[in-house]
């Protein structure tokens, strides 16, 4: 990505603090390329502590400025202090959060189990909330302003079946976002979300694309715009909620999908047709993809 992408002034951000959840790969790291491109210092975190100094190295070493990465899981409400902790100490606290972590895959609804669900609610649910409630506390008791942005999907406003842990939880994030938006609003801390439509990523389409990663997006007939979403328009659209001069904008969920969630509801609805053996060999795919990763987290 160059400025040339961007629709804001170089040094937009100049003073600004961001920490993106989730940061490493995909959107967040869009996401932080952008602030940091802008003049903001960015914290990146995620379970993968190689993956995030890679892309802290790559982003400053085409760009210059402060990428610091933070190995952190954010289920864990006492790690989550212990990096604010240092993020804090280290040059004051933060004007911004995006919280971006998540975890999803397909299934069959009855296929769930218990640790399933916790797999996906304890990052997207909970440990969003966990995150942005320490960084709350801190912000009120030191009467800072802040923005936070939760990075969603349109499922949160009409359900997705076999994503039902995840539509479960974004939901719960859309409720958040409205509540504190009333709640803290009056302190200078703003929420909003973004529910984007498809932008391919790896970790997305290997779990919810799973074995067809290199075509699924190649037909795009169904959207309104024909095709997928840039990765710019994503980071413009969390730069503008993030920077100054989006102060009132307050409580509000954001699509971000050419309007696929008004033409054709923007889920998972047409994997009913699909086999037996279909979902055998989709789940067999997604726990492969899931061991591959796990090998490369470091908390």
């Amino acid at each position: 990505m160059t400025l040339d992408d961007l629709m804001f002034k170089p040094g937009l951000m100049d003073g600004e603090r961001i920490l993106i959840t989730g940061g490493g790969t995909g959107l967040g790291k869009v996401m932080a390329e952008a602030c940091l491109m802008l003049g903001a210092e960015v914290y990146i975190c995620g379970r993968r502590g190689g993956v995030l100094q890679e892309t802290a190295d790559e982003l400053m070493g085409a760009h210059g400025g402060k990428v610091v990465p933070t190995a952190c899981d954010i289920r864990v409400p006492e790690a989550i202090t212990e990096m604010l902790d240092k993020i804090w100490s280290d040059g004051g606290a933060l004007t911004g959060l995006v919280n971006n972590a998540a975890g999803n895959f397909i299934s069959r609804t009855e296929d769930l189990s218990s640790r399933a669900f916790d797999a996906i609610a304890n990052i997207v649910f909970r440990g969003s909330f966990f995150v942005t409630l320490d960084c709350g506390k801190r912000w009120i008791v030191e009467g800072k302003k802040a923005s936070v942005i939760s990075i969603l999907t349109t499922w949160v406003w009409n359900g997705s079946p076999y994503t039902v842990p995840s539509a479960m939880s974004k939901a719960g994030l859309n409720a958040m976002t409205q509540s504190l938006a009333v709640e803290w609003g009056g302190k200078g801390i703003r929420l909003n979300a973004i529910a984007p439509g498809p932008f391919p990523t790896e970790g997305m389409s290997a779990r919810l694309n799973p074995g067809r990663q290199q075509d699924a997006y190649q037909d795009m007939s169904h959207n309104p715009m024909g095709r997928v979403g840039e990765m710019r328009e994503l980071a413009n659209l969390a730069v503008y909620l993030l920077a100054p001069g989006s102060e009132y904008v307050n409580g509000q969920t954001i699509a971000i999908d050419g309007a696929a969630y008004q033409a054709t509801g923007g889920n998972f609805s047409g994997l009913r047709a699909w086999s037996e053996d279909q979902w055998d060999a989709v789940k067999q795919m997604i726990r492969a993809t899931n061991d591959q990763d796990r090998a490369k987290r470091t908390v």
